[in-house]
């Protein structure tokens, strides 16, 4: 492994030395030409600073933008050089096995707290009082009509900034820099773009850790390690090594394909898959957008993802991915009429459809979660997580593609960067569906403690930064359902490493001729007992009762899980036996 090179990489040290001289020299180029921005820009900056009264002065704003970033280019040049002259170090460090649990838990909590900033900013502008237009101070107009702002351009300057202020060495407070980094944020378009943003982000990092996470438990179920190399601890960086590569092979469009078809059909498969965590809550004001019909629009996403898969078999011209696209027809089509059917039954014992209602429904303590409700609730949520497998074409389901029958099936005339769209179509829909699974059925964001009790453990003297964390902890958090997710996904992934691919008759018949008359019976079963429970005070007492039993099973499950897995931790190597894995030489 070690011979083997890229065929644009030079072997000769004295080249790769030369080369990193250039490197450096242009990099410190920059980086000294952005010094002088700086410096410029400072000392411009300073007489308006200290003499402008007009916080409307064209100058200002520009002047700020060049020096913040000609400081934060200056930052990266240096860092960037840095990295090349001592990059035996930074590889060392990389590759301890600390780093990368640092760099893990640092990406959630970064993205928490940018998430948590754009929310104090975002409430701060919105909170900023609208400008009183009168006949002095009249409103804009545009082509003859007056309009109104949501918040006015001016009405940011109006206000005291001086919390808000960035002191700078011998100028003092510059109100007005944090006044014209706010002021963007008062149109809703701004706002939106940003959140859009954080949303992009959080897809890009599922797909990323998903795609390692289950290779690793495809190691482990098969008595390997899975990547082990591709960044020094456990290969974590084996998903980044893998999409620069993709990046790099050739974009290959069948000739005698449909061309436009075939470029298409992977952002149909990627692009409602993002849409879908448009309404998707994280927490009760952690959601893009809080939509009445959540769930419909999320469940509408969902059934585009399928014109993709339809459009890249047919444009394929190629009879694998035709066959494959064939079974996605049949498999989705069929599939999501008990899945529907499924997510009704939290919807009427709610009584809503926002999936925020839903979830503040179950906010009593893990007992009150609807997957506990009754029987009824009990048996929909399998059913929904069953039908919620064939629908991202999960194992057992996976048919579409089912590479010991059509070779790749859909995805067979696909490569490079195309191809990595649909995967990241794929592990994006099963983190959407899991996430509604853990809103309908797992209590969402609340905790597994009713919320009273976060109540009784804050004294009314607590700082708010602890009485925030407090509830947050006990009570409703982001993290809470993050976690419940990532759970529901981590099953999807232990399925497929466990249970073999059924035959298509198979699929078909599991679900009109099992799956769909017993989700019947059980909507039927649901909405009788709700009306019985309504009426009949003896039903009170038997739904208790039955909750109670379903609360402890569930616990008895857990519990059983917590002993099997830390059993099977201190004993890996005794299961398997002769066929245990051993890490490599220096992991």
């Amino acid at each position: 492994m070690a011979s083997i090179t890229l065929p644009w990489v030079e072997r000769n040290p004295k080249t790769l030395t030369s080369q990193r001289r250039t490197a450096l020299t242009l990099l410190y180029s920059l980086a000294f030409l952005h010094v002088l921005l700086v410096i410029a820009s400072w000392a411009w900056l300073t007489p308006l600073s200290s003499a402008a009264k007009d916080l409307t002065d064209g100058r200002i704003p520009l002047v700020l933008i060049l020096c913040v970033g000609s400081v934060i280019g200056m930052l990266t040049f240096v860092t960037a050089a840095l990295v090349v002259t001592f990059y035996r170090l930074v590889g060392r460090i990389l590759a301890a096995p600390w780093v990368a649990f640092i760099i893990f838990i640092g990406a959630i909590v970064g993205i928490i707290l940018l998430a948590w900033l754009h929310a104090e900013a975002f409430a701060f502008v919105k909170n900023m009082a609208h400008p009183a237009y009168t006949d002095v101070n009249p409103a804009p107009k545009i082509f003859g009509t007056s309009i109104e702002y949501e918040q006015s351009v001016r009405s940011i300057y109006e206000q005291n900034l001086e919390p808000y202020a960035f002191k700078i060495p011998f100028v003092g407070n510059v109100t007005v820099l944090a006044a014209y980094i706010l002021w963007p944020l008062q149109f809703a378009i701004v706002r939106d773009l940003v959140a859009v943003g954080g949303i992009i982000g959080f897809i890009s990092i599922v797909p990323g850790f998903g795609i390692w996470w289950e290779r690793k438990i495809a190691g482990r179920m098969q008595s390997r390690m899975g990547p082990m190399r591709a960044g020094g601890w456990h290969g974590w960086a084996q998903s980044a090594a893998d999409g620069i590569k993709l990046i790099f092979k050739e974009d290959y469009v069948p000739p005698s394909g449909d061309g436009l078809l075939f470029r298409l059909a992977p952002y149909f498969a990627l692009v409602p898959a993002i849409c879908a965590f448009i309404a998707l809550p994280f927490a009760a004001a952690w959601v893009f957008r809080d939509l009445d019909v959540a769930l419909i629009f999320i469940l509408a996403m969902l059934g585009i993802e399928v014109m993709g898969v339809i459009l890249a078999g047919w444009a394929s011209n190629n009879k694998w991915s035709v066959y494959g696209a064939m079974r996605e027809a049949c498999q989705m089509v069929s599939y999501e009429i008990p899945m529907g059917m499924a997510l009704l039954i939290p919807v009427m014992t709610a009584g809503s459809l926002n999936l925020g209602a839903i979830a503040e429904a179950q906010g009593g303590g893990f007992w009150t979660w609807f997957i506990f409700k009754n029987v009824w609730c009990f048996a929909a949520f399998f059913i929904y997580y069953c039908a919620a497998l064939a629908s991202c074409k999960r194992a057992p389901f996976d048919l579409p593609e089912s590479e010991s029958e059509l070779v790749a099936g859909f995805l067979t005339e696909y490569s490079g960067f195309r191809w990595s769209l649909f995967f990241f179509g794929e592990y994006a829909a099963m983190f959407v569906i899991s996430g509604l699974a853990t809103i309908l059925f797992l209590g969402g964001w609340m905790s597994p403690f009713p919320s009273e009790w976060a109540d009784k453990l804050i004294d009314p003297n607590t700082n708010h930064f602890v009485a925030t964390i407090i509830r947050g902890v006990v009570a409703e958090n982001p993290l809470w359902f993050i976690a419940k997710a990532t759970f529901m996904f981590f099953l999807q992934l232990w399925i497929r490493w466990t249970l073999p691919r059924i035959r298509i008759d198979q699929v078909l018949y599991a679900c009109v001729q099992v799956l769909l008359p017993m989700m019947m019976v059980v909507l039927l079963g649901n909405t009788l007992w709700i009306l019985a429970v309504d009426h009949w005070s003896w039903m009170q007492t038997t739904d208790m009762i039955i909750n109670w039993i379903l609360a402890a099973l569930g616990v008895a499950v857990v519990i059983g899980m917590l002993a099997i897995a830390s059993y099977g931790f201190r004993h890996n190597k005794a299961l398997v036996g002769s066929m245990a894995a051993d890490q490599l030489p220096g992991k």
